[in-house]
């Protein structure tokens, strides 16, 4: 039986690299990666073509006989201008859909972000759920706001399976997560790749779901992507912290104390 193609656009970006090994690799998996990017890397473990989503006709071609499509590629950073999130996120995420639809692709999983709730988090109201209406903190947080209703459209109009993630903050390096909301929103690599495999293959047809680790402080709702996709974090930023820390304070292996100096033989010691 043949195994079912997934597309990866953004491949060299922000959640590449560890998170794109460990999907390729997992056993769960049963799939195979097909990575793009407009600026390929040529030094990547595996290889990855070069592909503008903003290119339709090259994209749909792209996208025949493909089963789903995880599109991670577009502008990734808050302060981004209108511009770059206009035609990287917005037109970016149009072509991909219009070309999956084209193409007769299965389903399309988006890389949204938590800054379209971000207004939210500025003013500390939490917890927050999916169902709440938008309040983007930025341009880049309307942009992915626009991002999650083009594939609402997508699914309604012509009934293709879309589901968003709000991914909160993606690095293998849990250490540059400097403050409580960074913690609270980081996502470890392996948490990312399991999420993007089980929104790969759940049954599900369309839906918008939180993707965090299980940071004890987290003030966005999981339910739903515990519920609808499987999903099962398995790390958090707290123990990451406490697995170094521990690791920094072992002693080094094969290094003894200095022995202590012998008294006087004959002294006897003071009395109290």
């Amino acid at each position: 039986m043949t195994r079912p193609t997934v597309l990866v656009t953004g491949a060299a970006g922000t959640i590449g690299g560890d998170v794109l090994r460990l999907l390729r690799d997992d056993p769960e998996a049963g799939f195979d990666l097909v990575l793009t990017d407009a600026d390929p890397d040529e030094g990547a473990d595996s290889p990855v073509r070069g592909l503008d989503v903003r290119d339709l006709d090259a994209t749909t071609r792209a996208l025949e006989g493909v089963d789903t499509v995880i599109h991670l590629a577009g502008a990734a950073s808050p302060e981004a201008s209108w511009e770059e999130v206009l035609d990287l996120n917005v037109v970016g995420t149009r072509t991909v859909l219009e070309a999956a639809h084209r193409a007769g692709v299965r389903r399309v999983v988006l890389a949204s972000s938590n800054h379209v709730m971000g207004m939210y988090d500025r003013e500390r109201a939490w917890p927050v759920y999916t169902h709440q209406p938008v309040r983007p903190d930025s341009l880049y947080g309307v942009s992915k706001a626009m991002v999650e209703v083009l594939g609402r459209y997508y699914h309604d109009e012509h009934g293709l399976d879309v589901l968003a993630l709000r991914i909160g903050w993606e690095s293998g390096d849990w250490g540059a997560a400097d403050d409580e909301l960074t913690r609270a929103m980081w996502v470890s690599p392996r948490d990312m790749a399991q999420v993007l495999r089980r929104a790969v293959q759940a049954k599900v047809r369309y839906g918008v779901y939180y993707v965090v680790s299980d940071n004890p402080t987290r003030p966005w709702d999981l339910t739903n992507t515990m519920v609808d996709l499987g999903y099962r974090p398995q790390d958090s930023w707290q123990e990451a912290a406490g697995e170094e820390e521990a690791a920094g304070e072992e002693e080094p292996a094969g290094e003894e104390e200095p022995a202590g100096e012998e008294e006087p033989a004959g002294e006897d010691q003071p009395k109290g």
